[in-house]
């Protein structure tokens, strides 16, 4: 009889497949469904990157073309990558402190394998990415969860984390602009946050997925700004939502080099790199940061006013995010705060998906998540479909 490892016994529903699982099993039985509940954006990637990807894969003086990408790297991409630090953050990084990555999704699990072991302590921010705490369980390591609160603006409180906790944690797991809450953090916040890992000896490993998804003006810093924060930080890039290619899976971790170099060790056991083509249209994306980000942002901006005018004239009290691409609400009174009864009513009884606040931590319960990436007609009806539903 063939068994499975207890691993992936210890796993929680992974929250998409869920969600994914319910749509089809509504369509099959005809319900007009609408989605809002993935952050896939519909946004083209921009012409210039895939102008760049076809010539890379199309290019006859390229001989290695096709090959993999470990063995083959495109030295353009790690040094794009120090320029756009360069220019958007001020920020020099050497050339140990940046490991190119299949996205941050992966590179989340990767860092988790290369510096824990069996027992060992991880802390994830809640509410929070399940793939922070799916890293810890791949590593046979135990999450402790740190409530971020709205009464704290969804910082972490570092005071309030137990003593014990802090003796024994290897890694702190933070993520600003924050999803799902859409929360942002100053540099005073980062700052506490490597003094908090320089007096514990924990790694800060910021998620930076959200940075240039941003509006009214508001642009997210680095951890890697704060004074000796690569002594104690790495942070994640992804080019995922920044530059509409999700598909990609194209990202990288910069900071702390013994942190970087630990991701290098996983990825050298486990992957074999990115394609070169793919390496040079990252290279071109962060190279012309400046130029494709603000169209993709007025979009987003577009429909984040659409849906918080509509749902705030219903009388919902949501707040204009400065950043990310979703919305993070409360449930209607009448679901006693529980998101999950409320996603499984609008899904059954109208027709639309959103994420349940629950599946990001017992933290988030009395939250639903809208994702803005859908076109602007199928949002309109959606939000129509749940101001109806909740009257």
């Amino acid at each position: 009889m063939i068994t499975i490892a207890e691993r992936l016994q210890k796993l929680p529903p992974y929250l998409f497949v869920d969600i994914r699982q319910k749509m089809q099993a509504a369509q099959a039985r005809g319900v007009d469904v609408i989605s809002l509940g993935i952050g896939d954006p519909d946004i083209p990637t921009p012409d210039s990157v895939v102008e760049s990807l076809t010539h890379a894969i199309q290019n006859p003086k390229d001989p290695d073309r096709h090959r993999y990408g470990c063995d083959s790297p495109v030295d353009d991409f790690p040094q794009a990558v120090c320029d756009f630090y360069q220019h958007r953050y001020g920020v020099p990084l050497s050339d140990d402190q940046v490991a190119i990555t299949l996205g941050s999704k992966d590179a989340i699990v990767k860092l988790a394998l290369g510096i824990l072991n069996p027992g060992d302590i991880g802390i994830a921010a809640s509410p929070g990415y399940p793939t922070y705490n799916i890293g810890h369980v791949f590593a046979s390591a135990t999450t402790y969860y740190a409530p971020i609160l709205r009464k704290n603006n969804f910082y972490v409180d570092f005071d309030a984390i137990p003593d014990e906790i802090k003796r024994l944690a290897k890694v702190l797991w933070i993520n600003y602009p924050n999803n799902p809450t859409t929360a942002t953090a100053d540099l005073d916040f980062f700052q506490r946050a490597v003094e908090f890992g320089r007096q514990n000896n924990i790694l800060i490993a910021h998620d930076n997925a959200y940075s240039e998804n941003t509006y009214d003006g508001y642009r997210s810093p680095s951890i890697l700004q704060v004074d000796g924060a690569a002594e104690v930080a790495v942070e994640f890039f992804s080019l995922s939502k920044a530059f509409n290619m999700t598909g990609w899976r194209l990202g990288f971790v910069v900071g702390n080099p013994t942190a970087v170099n630990a991701v290098k060790t996983v990825k050298d056991n486990i992957d074999n790199g990115s394609l070169r083509a793919l390496q040079f249209a990252g290279a071109k994306a962060l190279s012309i940061t400046d130029e494709i980000t603000p169209p993709i942002n007025a979009v987003y901006q577009r429909r984040r006013d659409m849906v918080v005018d509509a749902l705030t004239d219903s009388g919902w009290d949501i707040e204009k995010p400065k950043a990310t691409i979703y919305i993070w609400a409360p449930v209607p009174q009448r679901f006693n705060g529980s998101s999950r009864a409320f996603a499984t009513a609008l899904l059954e009884e109208v027709g639309v998906v959103v994420t349940p606040g629950l599946g990001y931590g017992q933290w988030s319960e009395g939250y639903f998540r809208i994702s803005l990436t859908y076109p602007d007609s199928v949002i309109d009806e959606a939000i129509s479909r749940i101001r109806d539903f909740a009257h």
